[in-house]
């Protein structure tokens, strides 16, 4: 294994989903920087659907977490503690996303958010900022709070922020032969 590849598996190793956070600001060069990471991922005929509306206010982030978790969203209330809430909007385009979909029945924005999303993580790890992924959220609440515009859609928001956690519980993790076949399914 080359270094640069033991480099990022370590890296990918060492991520894990945060949800404490120091109370302290994120530097957004730091932010920039994760964004910049984005622009290199891969997407579907590189339509580039997301698009990051990065919340740092506290007063905007606490109209955010009334409306976005409230109801029976409010088991991702601890969100409100991350000093950036992160909301990866879909901006869908009508060859990629549209016609894909009618065609194959697969939401190809979804892929390419998670791969935006996914390097945005990764060089939050590098930069020593923690991150967790959040689905459970109102699409609605996101967008009265923020006022998104119809042409783009809430998918996904990425809590952000110093960790405070001394130490991450290990998971087990599946083996590789438990995920992985060549050539046939293996019974």
């Amino acid at each position: 294994m080359s270094e640069n590849n033991s480099n990022l598996l370590s890296l990918i190793k060492a991520r894990r989903s945060t949800r404490k956070f120091k109370q302290r600001p994120v530097e957004r060069e730091k932010i920039l920087q994760c964004i910049e990471a984005v622009r290199f991922a891969p997407s579907a005929e590189h339509s580039q659907p997301w698009r990051f509306l990065i919340v740092d206010d506290p007063a905007k982030k606490e109209l955010l977490v009334k409306h976005a978790f409230s109801g029976v969203y409010s088991a991702t209330r601890w969100a409100a503690k991350a000093p950036v809430l992160v909301v990866i909007l879909a901006e869908l385009d009508f060859l990629a996303n549209r016609l894909g979909k009618q065609i194959t029945g697969i939401h190809y924005y979804l892929i390419d958010i998670g791969i935006g999303g996914e390097h945005f993580v990764l060089q939050a790890q590098e930069l020593g900022l923690g991150t967790c992924w959040i689905g459970w959220f109102s699409q609605k609440g996101v967008r009265k709070a923020l006022d998104v515009p119809r042409k783009y859609k809430p998918t996904a928001i990425l809590a952000l922020g110093y960790p405070d956690v001394k130490k991450y519980q290990d998971k087990i993790r599946k083996e590789p032969a438990e995920m992985c076949w060549f050539n046939n399914f293996e019974k």
